[in-house]
Parts: structure tokens; C-alpha cells; sequence
């Protein structure tokens, strides 16, 4: 087989068609193919994007800031904002360039992005911008990141409404083509009408990596012709007066974004032909799921117009393109309204067809009988969603032997998944985080949470319960101190949410006069979203010099003396104390009136690891060690540091503890215990174990398994130790051998040692992928980092005997409960047991890749690596030509 000629360069490059694309990069390539377009219509125009992280656009900036160079030479310029109403209101800036004859560029087409209650948080300026217009040769696509299933926030979010309440038209991708396809015309309708217009991107289709079509000529865009245009346009313009902007909005935009979508066809029939009686609506990701779904109950697109069923797949959610969808539905007898979360396409649906009197039924959220059959709670998945179909379809004659069969099937798989939840591996601090000292509490305080790494402290058991959304730490306690007994609490703070907007909380506490110690955690990164820095580069001394300001009376700093604090950089006043004073500090501060501050200033041990490997972080020469013939195991060490770098060591005299070196962060919080079992050693070295000899003989290459539709691959593990790159080197592989590839991550807090899913789909073609996620008993390959994640209830369900075959890290990798449990155990045989139990004796293969991956490498990081060898191995992967490395590992 010859492989693609492929680089990871092609994901920028414009001359470069077929790629394999994240939908996060997705974002990137289509400013430049948006620039290659204007180039190519003869028009001098300009790029700007701006927004505020958050998952699941948590790493936009970060692939911006990789593609620098790319986005320079097109001149697209990124500027991530303080905070997203912010970014949003420099992007109505941008639209205003040339009006004033300044500009230097004909139109400025912009991108803001920002995470689900960023969306909330833009109301006023999107109310305010989508009235007021767009350029010309402008035009915004705002990406509205939304969590459904609440998996990395603090709520589960889908932003429709919000847009539809600022009138701002909504696109909705199915997969990462349709992200490319959707923002090109985003920006196009936008120019068009004048209006703002949303790009949802949800986790299963912009966490996602598939192969697409990036040619930017691809698409041919055309505006609409018949549409009765208002005299002036409908773009932006100078001494516009807002009751003339809102009769644009509700007169012309509307309707014209509705004929723009007409013109392109956005809305459009996929299945079936004019003489069905009933028809399958959907858009988005619940489209993907449709289709799936379908496809479980043995539904092709010839079987489909057999049974007298018709497809829709809606592009522009809202404002529903009227006359395209009374069209298609013109002699429907039954419209199905497939759609995740509050129902808006379903709402358009009956109001198109209000007037009509033949007879047209609507069913979505809930059947005729009042009946639920699409919950707007949590999310749909394609079995949810295969079982509702294939009862309507029974209820209204289609009752083919194959279809009742299909349903049994389904059936049977989701009455097998109830999995017993033996153990869960729970998000955790990472060794040496600062959020291990910082948070801790005297005896009898009270603290409140917030947005940030700090949010997981409220289940360590440090007397830290409750939170507020961004931005209003404290906030809270304005109104809960009247009204309390409690004369003080503590508010935790991260550095990046007071840069946010956090510190005008701040002085709302002091305008209220309530006794609260703010704790101001320093960091100096956005840690919850992969390291960042702080917008406008944020000093701890410039904080203190801020709360002065503010009027904060008593301001206290405290470091660890192990870094290089610039003590004489902080204004006079503040005192400055080392981390171990933290306790007395704080006992101060609960007898101070009003509000008071610490300001704790200690690296994000992930960021002191990265740049203690690239030289520029001091690098403690101490080693701490447990001795295990004087550990008694009293688990004390894991209580004062509250790290999961101590781990057990099983000895002949009982359970003692060990220091994991290789995770080890030098926080030394662990020798707070005063135990004599506990060793510092100066300069020393960790030693590596000698490799074994790696003379691997020639190995027969494995029956790989044919493809059937998809092969859908599932791999677990804990965050932080290469899962999510065993996702992208399948996908790759797949790639290179020119076969479809989907993968999707599924990580939410896993970058704190929390629980990783990949799921990743293989096929023949990419047009043979609909959905990614793999459903409920649909893995046919499970690659097991870790044994909790694996056997896990989550995982289980997706696994079905006689069809899954698994390969599994027999190695347990305690949770963060051992840190507070000295007792606590992994219950490795009951996990076994069920795994066993789901899939068969037979197609289980378990080996301690960790110890494996230390004897034959040097280092346990490499297990996932050798994980992926032993899948390719035992034929669960169907690569081969472009897996040699894969091969050598087996």
C-alpha cells in the first residue's frame, strides 16, 4: 500500500485539499480561506480574531497563537480578549474601520469565540452590534462553545436562545467540513444582511478531528435574487439612530438572512423524494446522531424511500428558512423534529405550518399522547434516538421484520447497561499544585469556590462548598451576611478570573462593607485550559498595587520560598510571608472588618514542569524519599500534602508509601508530617533502570479485521499520560492510508488526573462517518489505559459481547481518594470481574503496561504507546502500512 504523501503542515496549508482537521483548527484555516476567497473576488480585506477560552473552545488561542505565522502573512491578527463582552465589543469596533474613510482595508471579517456563559455574558453587546451591522466586505461568525452535558462546567449550556433573543442569525455544523462550509458562509450571510451571526460549536463536532475537503473555492456562495433590499442596505453605517436599527432588524434582516439561506441551499432534503409521508428533521450534531441512529435500525437512503421517509437536514436553525421547509414538507402527514436540549426548530415547525389545514402532525420534544421522545435534559445519543424513531415508525404502520428485530437488538443492548459503578477516578490537584496549600482553611472558616482549577477543592473535604458563576466570587456573601451567623468566610480566586472580571467583585465587597478575606491565588497561567498566559501580562505585584487602589486596607502576600519571588517588586504595605505562615495569616485576617485579601504566589506546578524542561524555572536540587522500613503507613504525609505523587507500596510488613519521582513536582508539602520515615537527599539523581535488551524478533503482522461501515475504536485513561495522542496517532494512521477517520475527545477535568475517553471511528470513506461518539455497545476495540476508566460504568455500556475485544493497563494507578484514605484500596479483582464479565474470558487481554513500559523504556509515560502495540498486535486496530512504529512497539 502506498501512503499519502501528508504532513502536519497541510492543516494550514490552502494548497493542500484533503486534511486531516480538529475542528478547533478548523476555526483557523477558514480565516485564511476566507482571506483566499476575498483575494480571489478582487477585494483588499483584512481578518480579526478575538474571544475568551473556555471549553470546549478552551485551546482557540492556543492554535492561533501555533498558526501565527500562517495568519501574519494573510493579515488575520488574534487578540484574545480580557474577557469575552470585551472581545465581542473590540470586533463591533472592527466593523467600523472604513466607515469614517480611515481604513485601510475595505473590511475587516472577524471571529469571536467564547465558551456557553460567555455567550450569556455578551447579551448586551450582541443586542447592541447585531442592531447596529456589519461591513460590507466585514461580516462576525461568533462561536458559541456550549457544554450539554456539563462535562468541563458548572452548567449544562446551549446557547440558542440567546442569540435568537439578539435576533443574530444561528448556523448549526454537523461534523468539522460543515464548520469550515459554515463559517465561509457565516460570513457571507452576515455581509449580507448586515447581522452578527452564531456558529454553534458543541463538543462532538468541534472537539473532534475528521479528514475534509479544505479547498476555500469549494463553495459557491451566491446572494439572493428577488430579495427587495431596503434603500441604504443593511449594513453598518454613521449616525444610525437606534429606533431606525431596530426597524432594519425586524423589517429586512430577518428575512433576508432567510432568502440568503433559500439561495444556498443551507436547509436542504437528503433522503426520500416528494411522495413521503413522513419526514425527519434535525441539524447540528443531533443531525449526525439522526443519521446514526437510522443506521441502527438498518435505514439506508434506498431503504428510506421505500418506506415512504424523507429527510431535512437544517443548516440555519434560526430564523428556519420558511419556504424551502414548506416545500419540502408540502404532503407530509408526519414531521418528526429530531433536536438536543429546548426545542427551537420545532417551535419554527408549527408556526410555518400553523395556517395550514390539512392535517400536518408535529411531534418532537413529545408525542401526540404527551409522551416524551426527544428529552430537552442532558443529551440524545443515536440509540436514544434509534428507539424513539423506530416506535413512531411503529405506531404508524412500518413494521418490517428487519426493523422490529433492529429494535430488539437495541433493546437488549440498553437493558445489559447497568454496569455497577465500582470506582471512579474524580478530577484531582496535579503533585505540587498550588491549590493543595492555598486552599486549606483553619479550624471552623468557611470558604466559598469559583471558576478555575480551585472548583475541585469542594470535594477534597476542606469546608469549601459552594460557588458563583465567573466573575462574581464573593459576590454571594453581599447577600448571605445579613442574613447569617457567620461573621467571616474566605473566597478563593484564580488569577486569570480576577484578570476576567473578578475584581470588580472585589470592590463590590467593599462597597457593601462585609467581612471577607479574598484569596487571590497567582498562579501566573490559565491552568484549567492548557497553560495560558494572562492576558496583558498580569504581575502579582500589579494585583497588589490594584487592591491598594481599591481601597483594601489589609493585604497580605504569601510565597513560596522556593521560587524566585521578587519580594522588593510589591508596594509598600504589603507584607510579605512564606507559605508556612499561611494558617496564622488567615487566623489575622477572620478578625480583620471589611474585606481583606491574600495574595498566595506560588507556579501551576504543570507550567513548573514545562518550563523546569525548557531551563527558564529554578529547579530545587532535593529529592524527598520514604524510607519503608521506618513508614508505618498512618497516611499522614497524604493528608498534609494532599498529593498524588505519594502512592502505595505494597511491602511483607503491610502497606507502606512511596514517592512517585517521576510526577514528583519538589513541592515538599509532604514532609509537613514531621515523619522520620521521610529522606532529603541533595543533588541527587534518580537512577534509571537499565532497559532490557530490545532485540525484537521479526513478528508476523496480525490478521487486521475488515471494516464494515465503521470500526469504532475506544480508548481510556487518566489525563496527562498521552491518551488523547494514542486518539490522533490512530486517526493519523488511518489517514495516511487514505481511509476515513473521526475522533473525538472526550477529557472535561481530565488534565487533572480525571477520566479520558477518545472515541474514534475508522472507515473506507469519510462520507462513511456520520456521528463520532460511539454508542452504547457499538465498540468493537477498547484500548485500556486504566483499569478504573475502563471498567467503569460509562465505558462498560459501550462494550458488547461477542462483538468487543479489549486490551487493558492491568496496572493500578491509585486515585486522588488515597491521599485522604489511608485504607483505601482499588477493587482491581471486582473491576476485572466485570470487565470479564461484559465482553467474555476470550477477549480480554490484560498486562501491566506501566511496569512493561518502565523495563522496556525507561519510562511509564510510553505505556499508552505500548498499549496502542498491543491493540495492533491482537488485530484491534486495522491499520498497517502507515504503522510501523505501532508494529515495533507490539
Amino acid at each position: 500500500m502506498a501512503l499519502h504523501d501528508i504532513s502536519l503542515n497541510d492543516r494550514f496549508d490552502l494548497s493542500k485539499r484533503v486534511v486531516l482537521l480538529g475542528g478547533i483548527q478548523a476555526l483557523v484555516r477558514m480565516l485564511l480561506m476566507q482571506k483566499a476567497r476575498d483575494e480571489a473576488a478582487g477585494l483588499v480585506t483584512a481578518g480579526y480574531a478575538t474571544g475568551y477560552r473556555g471549553s470546549p473552545l478552551g485551546g482557540v488561542d492556543l492554535a492561533m497563537w501555533k498558526a501565527g505565522k500562517q495568519l501574519a502573512a494573510a493579515d488575520v491578527r488574534f487578540e484574545p480578549g480580557l474577557n469575552e463582552d470585551l472581545a465581542a465589543t473590540a470586533l463591533w469596533g472592527s466593523q467600523q474601520a472604513e466607515l469614517r474613510g480611515e481604513g485601510r482595508v475595505q473590511g475587516v471579517f472577524g471571529l469571536w469565540y467564547g465558551k456557553g456563559p460567555g455567550v450569556d455574558r455578551c447579551g448586551d453587546v450582541f443586542r447592541h452590534a447585531n442592531m447596529a451591522g456589519t461591513s460590507k466586505y466585514g461580516g462576525v461568525v461568533a462561536c458559541m462553545g456550549d457544554d450539554h452535558t456539563g462535562e468541563s462546567s458548572t452548567v449544562l449550556h446551549h446557547s440558542e436562545f440567546a442569540l435568537v433573543d439578539a435576533m443574530m442569525p444561528i448556523l448549526s455544523p454537523a461534523g468539522v467540513q460543515e464548520v469550515l462550509d459554515y463559517g465561509l458562509l457565516g460570513w457571507a450571510l452576515s455581509r449580507y444582511t448586515g447581522c452578527w451571526v452564531g456558529l454553534k460549536c458543541v463538543k462532538d463536532t468541534i472537539e473532534v478531528t475528521e479528514v475534509v475537503d479544505g479547498n476555500p473555492h469549494r463553495l459557491k456562495i451566491v446572494e439572493p435574487t428577488g430579495f427587495a433590499m431596503p434603500e441604504g442596505g443593511l449594513n453598518i453605517r454613521l449616525g444610525d439612530t437606534p429606533v431606525a436599527q431596530e426597524a432594519r432588524l425586524h423589517d429586512h434582516k430577518r428575512f433576508a438572512a432567510e432568502a440568503f439561506a433559500r439561495a444556498n441551499r443551507i436547509d436542504r432534503r437528503v433522503w426520500g423524494n416528494a411522495q413521503a409521508r413522513i419526514g425527519i428533521v434535525s441539524a447540528g450534531k443531533s443531525w449526525l446522531d439522526t443519521q446514526h441512529a437510522l443506521q441502527l435500525l438498518g435505514i439506508d437512503a434506498a431503504e428510506a424511500e421505500r418506506l415512504g421517509i424523507t429527510t431535512y437536514k437544517v443548516g440555519m436553525v434560526w430564523p428556519l428558512d420558511m419556504a424551502s421547509f414548506r416545500e419540502w414538507s408540502h404532503d407530509l402527514e408526519l414531521i418528526i423534529v429530531v433536536e438536543e436540549k429546548r426545542k427551537l426548530i420545532e417551535v419554527q415547525i408549527k408556526e410555518a405550518i400553523f395556517d395550514d389545514r390539512r392535517g400536518r402532525r408535529v411531534v418532537g420534544w413529545k408525542h401526540e399522547d404527551g409522551s416524551v421522545l426527544f428529552s430537552v435534559k442532558q443529551a440524545l445519543d443515536p440509540v436514544k434516538i434509534a428507539r424513539a424513531l423506530g416506535r413512531l415508525l411503529g405506531r404508524e404502520g412500518i413494521e418490517t421484520e428487519a426493523l422490529i428485530a433492529r429494535l430488539a437488538t437495541l433493546d437488549e443492548a440498553v437493558r445489559a447497561d447497568n454496569a455497577e459503578e465500582i470506582a471512579v477516578r474524580k478530577p484531582w490537584f496535579c503533585s505540587g499544585c498550588p491549590h493543595n496549600s492555598s486552599t486549606r482553611l483553619p479550624e471552623g472558616a468557611r470558604a466559598y469556590a469559583g471558576i478555575g482549577c480551585h472548583y475541585m477543592v469542594q470535594w477534597m473535604d476542606r469546608e469549601t462548598v459552594g460557588f458563583t458563576h465567573m466573575g462574581a466570587e464573593g459576590a454571594n456573601w453581599i447577600g448571605e451576611a445579613p442574613f447569617s451567623r457567620r461573621p467571616h468566610v474566605f473566597q478563593n480566586l484564580g488569577d486569570g478570573t480576577y484578570n476576567h472580571s473578578g475584581s470588580l467583585a472585589i470592590r463590590a465587597a467593599l462597597a457593601a462593607g462585609v467581612n471577607i478575606t479574598y484569596k487571590i491565588l497567582y498562579n501566573d497561567a490559565v491552568a484549567m485550559t492548557g497553560g495560558q498566559p494572562n492576558e496583558g501580562g498580569l504581575t502579582a505585584p500589579q494585583i497588589a498595587r490594584e487592591l491598594q487602589a481599591m481601597g483594601v486596607k489589609a493585604i497580605v502576600g504569601v510565597y513560596d520560598p522556593k521560587e524566585a519571588v521578587d519580594l522588593k517588586a510589591f508596594p509598600p504595605g504589603i507584607r510579605m510571608r512564606p507559605r508556612e505562615d499561611l494558617d496564622t495569616v488567615q487566623r489575622e485576617m477572620q478578625q480583620v472588618e471589611g474585606v481583606s485579601a491574600i495574595l498566595y504566589i506560588q507556579t501551576c506546578a504543570a507550567e513548573k514542569r514545562r518550563r523546569r524542561k525548557r531551563g527558564t524555572f529554578p529547579d530545587p536540587d532535593t529529592r524527598v524519599f520514604i524510607n519503608p522500613e521506618v513508614c508505618e503507613g498512618c497516611g499522614d504525609c497524604g493528608v498534609q500534602s494532599n498529593c498524588v505523587s505519594i502512592l502505595p507500596l505494597e511491602t511483607p510488613f503491610g502497606r507502606k508509601r512511596m514517592i512517585d519521582q517521576s510526577s514528583c513536582n519538589k513541592d515538599y508539602s509532604c514532609l509537613k508530617g514531621f515523619c522520620p520515615s521521610f529522606v532529603t537527599l541533595e543533588g541527587a539523581r534518580v537512577r534509571k533502570a537499565e532497559r532490557a535488551a530490545l532485540a525484537i524478533p521479526d513478528l508476523a503482522a496480525p490478521v487486521l479485521p475488515a471494516i464494515d461501515g465503521t470500526w469504532n475504536i475506544v480508548v481510556t485513561g487518566v489525563g496527562g499520560t498521552g491518551v488523547v495522542t494514542i486518539g490522533a496517532l490512530i486517526a493519523m494512521a488511518a489517514h495516511l492510508e487514505g481511509l476515513g477517520a473521526g475522533e473525538m475527545e472526550m477529557a472535561g477535568l481530565a488534565q487533572k488526573g480525571g477520566a479520558v475517553h477518545i472515541h474514534c471511528r475508522i472507515a473506507e470513506k469519510p462520507s462513511d462517518i456520520s456521528a463520532i461518539r460511539v454508542a452504547t455497545g457499538e465498540a468493537d476495540a477498547v484500548i485500556g489505559g486504566d483499569l478504573v476508566v475502563t471498567a467503569g460504568a460509562r465505558t462498560l455500556g459501550l462494550m458488547t459481547r461477542g462483538r468487543t475485544r479489549a486490551v487493558v493497563n492491568a496496572h493500578e494507578i491509585p486515585t486522588g481518594d488515597f491521599t485522604r484514605d489511608r485504607s483505601f484500596r482499588l477493587p482491581t479483582d471486582r473491576m476485572t470481574i466485570s470487565l470479564r464479565a461484559r465482553i467474555g474470558e476470550d477477549a480480554l487481554r490484560m498486562l501491566d503496561a506501566t511496569r512493561l513500559a518502565e523495563r522496556l523504556l525507561g519510562d511509564a509515560i510510553y505505556a499508552n504507546v505500548l498499549m496502542l502495540g498491543a491493540a495492533w498486535q491482537a488485530g484491534l486496530v486495522p491499520l498497517s502500512e502507515a504503522a510501523p512504529s505501532i508494529r515495533t512497539l507490539a
